[in-house]
């Protein structure tokens, strides 16, 4: 076997080694403040927690809608776009390299 091979292998043993990212599943047990236990082993808090954009409660407040005559209704309530995480979703989980933080990727359907 050359050095380099011997190099290469090294380093891919090293990072699998370090185990530098480990999913997980875990499930909603609190939307606000969120926890997420995850596998039913442990639970995570909202300050190891790291969300993605999409998993985020987005709301749009000023929207009309015109009619088939092109009149404009006046603004209805807010319009949900992104619900965010409720209790009992089940979601994906990242841990990051040391354990500390997790990546909420997304919810598993």
């Amino acid at each position: 076997m050359s050095m380099i091979n011997i190099i290469k292998q090294a380093g891919v043993g090293a990072i699998h080694a370090q185990n530098p990212v480990h999913i997980l599943f875990g499930t909603v047990t609190k939307s606000n403040p969120l926890e997420v236990n995850v596998e039913q082993k442990f639970t995570l808090t909202e300050d190891f927690l790291v969300l993605t954009e999409r998993l985020t409660r987005y709301e749009e407040n000023e929207h009309t809608h015109s009619s088939a005559n092109g009149e404009t209704a006046p603004p209805s309530k807010p319009l949900i776009i992104r619900a965010g995480l409720k209790n009992g979703d089940k979601v994906i989980l990242l841990r990051v390299q040391g354990g500390q933080q997790f990546v909420v990727l997304d919810k598993v359907v």
